[in-house]
């Protein structure tokens, strides 16, 4: 039995709710993947803040509608398709995702929206790619303490020469 009209109103309204504070989405085809293993996809997904929904295209496209941000979603809104919505860790997220299909190699990723832009699964794996948001911070931090520590060299080098130049002219009159 199909769902009613109120009831596709009430999922397109949840679809919305869910692009609300989404980084990113992407799609992938689910077709091949039993309930269980989508179930495991999600479990896997959960960590890096990423919600897995399966939803009808048409509802899909409906939910996306008033939202411009999202409209290049909808090229990738072909056959049975599974949406992605990443909240927190983009590239954990994709790193989860492609650790699943590398298991099963059942799913396909067809490609994602990021800030308004479409992109492949090329771009997708570029991203994965990148090093953790924890790692970039640690390397800024790492770069940020060393332009600091031979700044603080400098500084403290320029009295202590001045010194040495000083004590070398006394001695040398001195003598």
């Amino acid at each position: 039995m199909g769902k009613t009209l109120d009831q596709k109103k009430f999922l397109v309204g949840e679809m919305t709710k869910e692009f609300e504070g989404t980084q990113m989405v992407m799609v992938i085809d689910y077709s091949t993947l039993s309930v269980a293993e989508i179930t495991k996809l999600r479990r896997s997904l959960r960590p890096t803040g990423t919600v897995c929904r399966t939803t009808k295209n048409t509802l899909l496209k409906q939910a996306i509608s008033d939202v411009p941000e999202w409209k290049s979603l909808e090229g990738f809104l072909v056959g049975p398709s599974a949406c992605l919505f990443v909240k927190d860790d983009i590239g954990g997220a994709v790193k989860a995702y492609q650790a699943f299909q590398k298991e099963s190699k059942k799913t396909e990723l067809r490609g994602g929206v990021l800030e308004g832009r479409a992109l492949t699964a090329k771009d997708l794996q570029a991203i994965a790619d990148l090093p953790s948001k924890e790692v970039l911070i640690s390397q800024i931090a790492g770069a940020i303490n060393a332009v600091t520590a031979k700044i603080a060299i400098g500084i403290k080098e320029v009295p202590q020469s001045l010194g040495r130049a000083i004590k070398a002219v006394s001695e040398k009159e001195a003598a």
